[in-house]
């Protein structure tokens, strides 16, 4: 799903705004062939629902399980993707590049 970056933020703020619990999780930086660009967010709240996009797919799933456990903790993390031999089927990016992606619970007024 690809929103802009405002329409994923006012979704992150109506979220947050109902009473959901959230999390953002943005693309830091890539390397080599990846999906999305610097700057391509995903936002999640604790039940695993979210919007948005850092991978065209690939490790959204490892995403949004970090993502919750940032909810529950309340601290950010940076998470790293990319292929090795030993893990090119598993989480990865089948695409051959790497990214960094800053995971952070987004906290209500």
């Amino acid at each position: 799903m690809n929103n802009s970056d405002a329409n994923l933020l006012a979704i992150a703020q109506d979220w947050v705004r109902g009473g959901r619990k959230v999390a953002l999780a943005t693309v830091i930086e890539t390397w080599g062939s990846a999906p999305q660009p610097v700057g391509s967010q995903l936002v999640i709240d604790a039940d695993g629902n979210f919007e948005g996009s850092v991978s065209g797919g690939c490790v959204e799933g490892a995403v949004v399980t970090e993502a919750q456990d940032a909810i529950e903790t309340g601290e950010g993390r940076v998470l790293a993707f990319g292929v090795a031999d030993e893990t090119a089927w598993e989480v990865g990016l089948a695409c051959g590049g790497k990214i960094r992606v800053y995971v952070e619970p987004v906290i209500g007024a």
